[in-house]
This record gives C-alpha cells, sequence and structure tokens, in this order.
C-alpha cells in the first residue's frame, strides 16, 4: 500500500526534522513542537469540526515520517507525537474521541508509510494517547478504548498482515490496560 503524504503532513516533517536535530531531549522537543503545530492548525481552520480535525491526522503522519528521516526510534517518538498532538487537540476544543482517532491514525499511517513496525508504533502510540488524557483530565478509559479500536482499524487498512500484528502486539503488551484491550479485539 503506497500512501501519500499530503502537504501538510510533509511541511511537518521538515520543520520537524530540523527540531530533532537541533533538540538535545528529542521526546521534550518533540511533544511541543508537535502540540503547537496541532494548535496552530486547528486554531487556522476557524471551527473546529470533523472535517477540520483531519489536518491532526496529516501532522502526525508528517511527524512519523520526520523521526524515522532523522533516525530516531519510532516507537518512542510517535508516543512523544501522540502526546504533544493530543494535547494540543484538546487545547483548542477537540473532544478526546475524536483527537485520539485523528492521532492514531495518522501514527499508523506514517509507519506504514515508512515501512516502520506498525505494531510496535501503535502499542506506543496507545501509550502515550492513554498518557495524554490521564496529563490533561481526559477519560483515561473511553482514550484507550479509541486508541485501540483505532489503531487496528487503521492497521486492518494497511493490510490484514498488519492488522494481526496490531492484535497480537496490543494483546501482549504490559503496558496497556488487558481489560479494555481485550474486550475492544474479542478475546476473553
Amino acid at each position: 500500500m503506497i500512501i501519500l503524504l499530503s502537504k501538510i503532513a510533509v511541511d511537518t516533517k521538515n520543520t520537524l526534522i530540523n527540531v530533532i536535530k537541533g533538540a538535545g531531549e528529542i521526546g521534550v522537543a518533540l511533544q511541543t513542537a508537535v502540540k503547537d503545530n496541532v494548535i496552530s492548525a486547528l486554531k487556522s481552520v476557524g471551527e473546529i469540526s470533523t472535517a477540520a480535525t483531519g489536518v491532526v491526522s496529516d501532522i502526525v503522519s508528517g511527524a512519523i515520517v520526520a523521526v524515522f528521516q532523522t533516525g530516531t526510534s519510532l516507537t518512542t517518538g510517535s508516543k512523544n507525537i501522540v502526546i504533544g498532538a493530543i494535547k494540543g487537540s484538546l487545547e483548542v476544543g477537540t473532544t478526546s474521541v475524536d483527537a485520539t482517532q485523528k492521532v492514531i491514525s495518522g501514527a499508523i499511517k506514517g509507519a506504514a508509510e515508512v515501512g516502520g513496525d506498525v505494531a510496535q508504533v501503535a502499542v506506543s502510540s496507545v501509550e502515550g494517547a492513554i498518557e495524554a488524557a490521564g496529563a490533561v483530565g481526559a477519560n483515561t478509559e473511553e482514550v484507550a478504548k479509541t486508541a485501540v479500536m483505532t489503531a487496528v482499524k487503521a492497521a486492518d487498512e494497511v493490510g490484514t498482515q498488519a492488522g494481526g500484528s496490531v492484535r497480537k502486539a496490543l494483546l501482549s503488551a504490559a503496558s496497556l490496560p488487558k481489560d479494555v484491550v481485550k474486550a475492544v479485539i474479542g478475546k476473553k
């Protein structure tokens, strides 16, 4: 599956490559840069709507590509990207469900674009979504459920093998709430 990055994703990628190369502490710098990009993009579209928040997915995809192109760990990078993107989305009034859907979808799409380990990106992205929700006082169980559902759906869109790998990785990740993951994936 070939995924073409949008202009927003390419612009984000180019900006973040410079941020990553110039950062001493990549995690915090990446979170801040992604959060700022999301806030700026959402404020520029005016009214927050589901269509307008699609730009968040593009920003996240571009950020994943930037992380890959700089040789930074996709696992660590995707978690920090997700944290920044969700915090930025929530700051401008996006619902936690919509923000989580767009962000997780963008992370999976970006990982697939660069041929990265979609399963590991899914796990770290779900971890990041839960962490971001907790940090801003959002419902972490709702965000966890949405993140898992979106990761599986986005991986299935990449391909059957990616979908299976993501399910397996989510089920085996010790850091994720097992009851939520099993309920979403349908395992007893």
